[in-house]
């Protein structure tokens, strides 16, 4: 397995959808699992720390402590996604605000998509089939733009 993606709770399935849709169009073996820092972390531990995922990704609002908890149990990379709600604040601010030591990537606000792309490209740092398709995707999005431009 190549990515190990962790939702806090059902409803970030929404978002989820978003960085699936990425890596089933770059190919990339991935899972999902559903744990939460809080009300089951001797759960996320087990999930962490056997599993053999090369990128974590971890989907949390409100408090949003699911990335860090992810990150205290691994050394690979974790990307941490804000997922929103009622005062989208505070899920943005603590994935971005980790300790000192216990590093966690961060992306917007719902952007599961930017995670999953985010995540390719860690991978395909060892990965060249990855990195060519990367560029061949990063070359399909300005083509886009600059026929965008010509229909203004």
């Amino acid at each position: 397995m190549k990515i190990q993606i962790i939702l806090g709770s059902n409803s970030d399935i929404p978002i989820a959808e978003k960085a699936e849709k990425i890596l089933k169009e770059f190919s990339v073996v991935y899972d999902i699992k559903i744990a939460s820092a809080h009300r089951t972390p001797d759960y996320l531990k087990e999930i962490v720390e056997k599993n053999k995922a090369d990128v974590f990704i971890g989907f949390a609002g409100l408090s949003a402590a699911l990335p860090g908890a992810i990150a205290a149990y691994t050394i690979k990379p974790v990307i941490g996604v804000p997922v929103s709600g009622k005062v989208n604040f505070d899920s943005i601010l603590s994935i971005v605000q980790m300790p000192p030591g216990i590093p966690v990537a961060a992306v917007g606000l719902d952007r599961g998509d930017n995670a999953a792309l985010l995540a390719v490209q860690i991978l395909s740092i060892k990965d060249k089939k990855l990195e060519e398709e990367m560029k061949k995707y990063r070359e399909k999005m300005k083509e886009k733009v600059l026929k965008d431009k010509k229909n203004v």
